[in-house]
């Protein structure tokens, strides 16, 4: 579960009935999850690699496959990475429980 240390995206596989918007939100709660040191695209990849056959037609797969198309990386370019930083950090000063 290296890429998947919560087991968020594992957990969504395992859910029956389970909708590509309910992925998204999950696929969201495990991006911001993820270490600031973490390449999410070298991330994302090993999970497709891990799920994608097991399960090609499930809504996980059509979220993971969405986060490695090029219209979603555009705002990198502009600072998103540093935005998610922030908004992470935001996350976590918010939640009480953290």
């Amino acid at each position: 579960m290296g890429n998947d240390q919560k087991g968020l995206i594992l957990e969504s596989y395992n859910i029956e009935g389970v909708t590509e918007e309910e992925c998204r939100s999950i696929f969201f709660g495990w991006v911001l999850a993820l270490d600031d040191s973490t390449d999410a695209l070298n991330a994302i990849r090993n999970l497709l690699a891990t799920y994608e056959k097991l399960y090609p037609k499930h809504p996980m797969t059509r979220v993971l496959n969405e986060g490695l198309t090029k219209e979603n990386l555009k705002g990198s370019r502009r600072g998103g990475r540093k935005r998610l930083k922030q908004f992470r950090q935001l996350v976590k000063n918010s939640n009480p429980t953290s």
